[in-house]
């Protein structure tokens, strides 16, 4: 009686959503069940940057002291926690109406990263408003996923290296071909 009312395209898409049914429920075909328990239960973040910037360094240490100790808190997996060279600019304020200079300012720009692996998304607001909430004025925080460049901005260049390899390098040229290796 019920084939005469579903026609035959409809009970094979029926046929075949109850086989994915049953293949999602089982985890697959050939995967054991005990696969399904390892994932985590929620989605997470891979690796996400706090980048922490300010002027006034005493600040800023402990606004990065607090975060890390608020991180461990709520049980979360802090990696890392590193500063970069600070970046050195110079302001100059004119006179109205003119280009002569009124006042110089150096200001000098402190950075700190707190790393964090494996951010479950339910955890990531909440710990986001807290470090929000207690951010001291003059201190910003932006969030980045990690990546290598951040890596390469935390170490200094070696000018002493630097200059010797150019030197090689310079070497290197005046070399006849038969020479260089």
């Amino acid at each position: 009686m019920l084939k005469k009312l579903i026609p035959t395209t409809q009970r094979i898409l029926l046929t075949s959503k109850a086989l994915t049914t049953i293949r999602s429920k089982s985890g697959g075909v050939y995967e054991p069940d005990y696969l399904d328990s390892l994932k985590p239960e929620f989605p997470q973040h891979e690796s996400l940057n706090f980048q922490i910037k300010g002027y006034d360094y005493p600040t800023l240490e402990s606004y990065q002291k607090f975060l890390h100790n608020v991180a461990e808190y709520m049980e979360l997996d802090v990696s890392e926690c590193y500063a970069l060279p600070p970046k050195r600019t110079q302001v100059q304020r004119l006179k109205p109406s003119s280009t002569v200079i009124d006042s110089e300012y150096k200001l000098t720009t402190y950075e700190r990263n707190l790393q964090i692996n494996d951010l479950d998304a339910p955890m990531y607001p909440q710990f986001l408003r807290i470090a929000q909430a207690a951010l001291p004025e003059g201190v910003t925080l932006q969030v980045e996923n990690h990546s290598e460049d951040h890596d390469e901005l935390r170490f200094v260049p070696d000018k002493d290296l630097l200059d010797l390899k150019a030197q090689l390098e310079y070497m290197q040229k005046d070399l006849p071909p038969s020479k260089k290796k």
